[in-house]
């Protein structure tokens, strides 16, 4: 399994590409520092955020899993299952 330090690098890689929730809605992100910020909501996302979602064990069946642990439980499910993410490793 990565550590989040891997993670977050592929994260930041990928930075302005168009990516989808579960439900299919587009959205793209931008970082600022260990702030990942989703261009749909207005919400700032902490780095330890991830690393919580992480620490539940991947792969996580759907948001819902994660919706009483982190905030923006769906973006943070979408970029984790996402193929340039995971890269078959969950």
């Amino acid at each position: 399994m990565c550590n989040i330090e891997t993670i977050w690098n592929r994260i930041l890689v990928h930075e302005g590409e168009q990516f989808e929730t579960i439900s299919g809605l587009p959205f793209t992100y931008e970082i600022a520092g260990n702030i990942f910020l989703p261009d749909r909501a207005n919400q700032n996302i902490p780095r330890s955020e991830f690393e919580k979602a992480i620490a539940v064990g991947l792969p996580i069946d759907g948001p819902g899993e994660i919706s009483d642990l982190v905030r923006g439980s769906a973006y943070i499910w979408a970029v984790l299952h996402d193929r340039r993410i995971r890269q078959a490793e969950w």
